[in-house]
């Protein structure tokens, strides 16, 4: 039998738990009498602050496998489903049964996220009371493993969860390998596999991409060169979805849904086009979607992505995500070396004979100094 878990009280702040603003007395009569000091009093208004009321609920939680707190519910009520797509506190979920909901997020739940942007994301699974022929309400959710996450205002955002493989989508043509290699410590951050998909190749001269395919094919990612437009490359594409449960993330307007309405077709995803004024793409995809598809597993379209801040990652653990540099790190005369400017660094000097490559070495040096991208 399984170790029984401790059920404790835990003591929740709520959110928006803030009383109201205590107004100055009547603004209107204010300004009536003395309008040139209008401005003051909205100025007054604004550093007024809000309400000291602090509300708190005592609810019975329990320690998942992972250390994480979890609400103990009644799951008998409950039919365990997975979160197909959300946005706000909407999500649409397909329970086990076969059965589509659109189902709100329970306020509890909600509390208890609150370093999180979102307290329930495509591919969650959870637990659901249902109140409707075509709601319900998610009670709970469960214990998240492969997820893909970035850092948006001092919260983690998690795209996706419950996935074991990321495709990481650029174009042939205007490739950034600095954002490459930030998918790819993330990808190494929440363990999943990652492939690296040169999209548009028809726009190049094939020879210009062997020096990149080769460089990530060498360090152990899978590598898919593909066109949307001929249909070139799809199949092997194909073939590395197959069974899997992967999240396509990249920029706008790098092909995204193009693909995968060429994986699949009939899925009649809606596409975009570049800005010819500002060369990147327009969003054309709204949310994050789990798509099941016809030839096995699961795939997730997202939203564009300018940036890929990194969420949790502090400077010394950065050189443990870049696979090429873990057989000279030990090799450094300094065992706390940041790579950076030490003398007797191992991984500036296999860097120096291109043992790492150069881009790589500069994109660990980027993200070692929190350097933002472009």
């Amino acid at each position: 039998m399984g170790k029984k878990k401790q059920k404790r009280k835990v003591r929740v702040a709520l959110r928006k738990n803030r009383g109201k603003r205590a107004r100055r007395g009547n603004l209107t009569q204010q300004v009536r009498h003395d309008p040139e000091r209008v401005e003051d009093i909205a100025a007054g208004e604004r550093v007024s602050g809000k309400g000291e009321t602090s509300r708190y609920r005592t609810v019975i939680a329990s320690e998942n496998a992972t250390g994480d707190l979890q609400i103990d519910i009644d799951e008998s009520r409950c039919h365990p489903g997975r979160v197909l797509s959300a946005i706000g506190q909407t999500s649409r979920v397909q329970l086990d049964d076969g059965r589509l909901l659109e189902c709100t997020v329970r306020k509890l739940v909600r509390s208890l996220a609150r370093d999180q942007r979102n307290a329930v994301v495509t591919g969650d699974r959870v637990l659901v009371a249902v109140d409707g022929d075509q709601t319900g309400v998610i009670e709970r959710v469960e214990p998240r493993r492969g997820i893909l996450s970035r850092g948006s205002r001092r919260r983690e955002h998690v795209l996706v969860s419950n996935v074991d493989q990321l495709v990481i989508v650029v174009p042939a043509d205007n490739l950034k390998p600095v954002l490459i290699d930030r998918f790819l410590v993330s990808a190494e951050q929440g363990e999943i596999g990652a492939v690296v998909c040169f999209n548009k190749i028809d726009l190049v001269d094939p020879v210009d991409l062997v020096g990149w395919s080769g460089l990530y094919a060498r360090l152990g990612y899978e590598v898919a060169l593909t066109s949307a437009e001929t249909g070139e490359g799809i199949n092997r594409l194909r073939n590395l979805l197959d069974n899997r449960e992967t999240v396509f993330a990249g920029q706008s307007g790098v092909g995204k849904s193009s693909l995968l309405n060429a994986l699949q077709p009939g899925l009649k995803l809606q596409t975009g086009e570049i800005s010819e004024g500002t060369g990147k793409g327009r969003h054309v995809t709204r949310r994050t979607r789990l798509i099941e598809f016809d030839s096995g597993g699961f795939v997730v379209d997202t939203p564009g992505i300018r940036q890929m801040a990194l969420w949790d990652v502090i400077p010394e653990e950065v050189e443990g995500f870049f696979v090429e540099f873990r057989p000279f790190v030990a090799l450094c005369h300094f065992p706390d070396c940041s790579h950076t400017h030490e003398e007797g660094c191992a991984v500036k000097q296999a860097a120096a004979v291109d043992l790492i490559h150069a881009s790589r070495y500069a994109s660990y040096q980027r993200i070692f100094t929190g350097e933002d991208l472009d």
